[in-house]
């Protein structure tokens, strides 16, 4: 059913973001980029809240590999912290741009199968958290992404890591 495959994932990814955040203000936390890095964790906050709101309503178990993703996020957040605030950045960018095109996927399922009346309120949540995310995504490049060490390899393999955890997330 597409409700539980995109709440499933979906819900998995609010907390693996959430848990970026919490390793990155875990290494940043009293630096300068902290206030910009715990403004994007709030906004995540209240994005995990909401998924875990519309897993309940909604009956959907959460993947069986959220112990994994919440350590994996962690790490990746603190690992491309300790690179600097640049790498924390470069993170927050990749994250961010395979989230936009993910929600903005799901958003095209959603219409092309003509079920925007059925789901009209997770579509609205989409929307707004692919808003929300592509507003992190922006940050992170006009704050110094471009600068960590091995821009395009840091940001290719995250993207990978991250498109697979989608893809596994909406099956397990």
């Amino acid at each position: 059913d597409m409700i539980q495959r995109f709440l499933r994932v979906d819900h998995a990814g609010e907390v693996g973001a959430n848990d970026i955040y919490a390793g990155q203000m875990a290494v940043l936390g009293r630096s300068e980029v902290a206030p910009l890095i715990q403004h994007m964790w709030d906004q995540e906050k209240v994005h995990q809240a909401k998924m875990k709101e519309l897993i309940v309503e909604h009956r959907v178990r959460p993947t069986v590999l959220l112990p994994f993703w919440r350590a994996a996020g962690f790490a990746l957040g603190a690992g491309t912290a300790l690179l600097g605030k640049e790498g924390a950045m470069a993170c927050t960018v990749a994250v961010e741009d395979t989230i936009v095109t993910h929600y903005t996927d799901q958003i095209r399922e959603i219409v092309e199968q003509g079920k925007e009346e059925e789901y009209r309120e997770l579509l609205q949540v989409i929307k707004k958290f692919r808003d929300e995310e592509l507003e992190h995504h922006d940050t992170g490049m006009e704050h110094g992404a471009e600068l960590a060490p091995q821009y395009k390899l840091l940001t290719k393999v995250i993207k990978l890591g991250c498109q697979t955890a989608i893809k596994v997330a909406e099956r397990v």
